[in-house]
């Protein structure tokens, strides 16, 4: 599998603020991960690579980057934009971040909220919560931040403008959401606290470069596991696929709904679980899916819905609000394109309800540029009557290169 998207985001963050030189092993190389490695490329900071998977990190200290020349662009990448305003809003200098026409239309407050409470200035339209946004940074205070939202890249956000201050900041969730910046911040030698849904870092520490052994993306895999468990005959092993019990929703909700997944050859690389994932072909069976189970699998709803049509009884994801404002409004996207395709499927404001009965049939579908839609939508044509047409099929590029010719690879005729 490519390498995941969120650990390899951070990889480039921490590696570029840390001392001396971090080697990135399976970096992935969408347009995501570039679009955070050019980034940091215009604020002084340079690589080496990505030479096929490797990606070396020359750092420049906690305090080392340099004001930028330009605009700095996140392209299509709120993860870029939402992680590196925590960092930004540290710098003693001015820096201005955009992005392309959907990211400027994504919701930026409730990262640009706790950020301006620890003592950032940011500006930007409507309010100060779309793009582009000017963030003058300085001298941050520590706050304590109860977030309205399980949200990772809030919470990364201000962990990372944590960095530096002059104490303890903490931020307090609803659910827990993904970890991945707890756990690498670790790794490359910061003070982390975790109790229950609160984690607390410690200002000012040296960070130290190191090696980065990135897992194989789980929300990437997500498609091809729903793919083995929906076409007879099927069994698949996906190698190396990183099992981040904030990111395994999606085994959770497969098994609750009858598909036969076995995990093997588990083990740690720099903090972050992975295993062997075995999936065979298995009768699947309608489920509930809704609470605290969605933040751990928000990114792999697509690939639930596309499951969903192959089982028998009632599907029903709800507490998925968070989807409409992803790079498309994944609940629209998903409604409108499996109901092309014969669904009975009915959105919902936090999600959508799907109801056996209908074989699918191929159709021509609109993916919005949503990479996770594209894939959905493919794995979906798999199981259709006729031929499926995918409209702006490349945008799995951002965070799949290569999906296609994977999913040939291993689709027989």
């Amino acid at each position: 599998m490519p390498g995941d998207k969120s650990v390899s985001h951070r990889a480039v963050m921490l590696g570029s603020i840390a001392e001396g030189d971090t080697i990135i092993k399976n970096f992935l190389t969408g347009e995501d991960c570039l679009a955070t490695m050019n980034c940091f490329k215009e604020l002084g900071v340079k690589f080496e690579g990505p030479f096929g998977e490797d990606l070396l990190v020359h750092g420049k200290g906690l305090r080392g980057l340099s004001e930028p020349s330009g605009i700095l662009d996140a392209a299509n990448s709120g993860t870029t934009m939402r992680l590196i305003m925590g960092i930004l809003s540290g710098q003693p200098f001015l820096s201005v971040i955009t992005g392309d026409q959907s990211l400027v239309r994504r919701p930026m407050g409730r990262v640009v909220a706790p950020l301006a409470e620890m003592g950032a200035s940011i500006m930007g339209r409507n309010e100060n919560t779309l793009a582009p946004l000017a963030i003058r940074g300085g001298k941050l205070r520590p706050i304590d931040y109860i977030s309205p939202v399980a949200s990772a890249q809030v919470k990364s956000a201000v962990l990372l403008a944590g960095l530096y201050t002059g104490g303890k900041t903490t931020v307090t969730e609803p659910a827990k959401s993904r970890d991945h910046t707890e756990r690498m911040l670790r790794h490359f030698g910061a003070a982390v606290e975790t109790a229950g849904n609160t984690v607390s870092v410690y200002g000012g520490p040296t960070l130290r470069g190191a090696e980065i052994n990135v897992p194989g993306d789980i929300s990437s895999a997500a498609f091809l596991m729903v793919a083995a468990a929906v076409v007879p005959g099927s069994e698949l092993v996906i190698e190396n696929v990183g099992t981040n019990p904030t990111r395994d929703g999606i085994i959770s909700a497969l098994k609750s709904m009858g598909a036969d997944i076995t995990l093997f050859n588990s083990r740690e690389m720099n903090g972050e679980p992975v295993s062997d994932i075995r999936v065979r072909h298995s009768r699947l069976k309608g489920a509930v899916l809704e609470g605290n189970l969605i933040p751990k699998m928000i990114d792999e709803i697509p690939a639930i819905a596309v499951a969903a049509c192959a089982a028998t009884g009632e599907t029903v994801v709800r507490d998925a609000a968070e989807l409409k404002v992803k790079e498309s409004d994944r609940i629209s996207a998903i409604v409108s394109g499996l109901r092309n395709m014969g669904v009975n499927i009915a959105g919902m404001p936090d999600g959508f309800i799907i109801r056996p009965g209908n074989r699918l049939k191929g159709a021509e579908v609109e993916t919005g540029k949503d990479h996770r839609i594209a894939m959905a939508m493919a794995v979906a044509g798999l199981m259709a009557e006729g031929e499926t047409v995918i409209k702006d099929y490349d945008c799995v590029n951002i965070s799949f290169p290569g999906f296609y010719d994977v999913l040939k690879s291993i689709a027989k005729e």
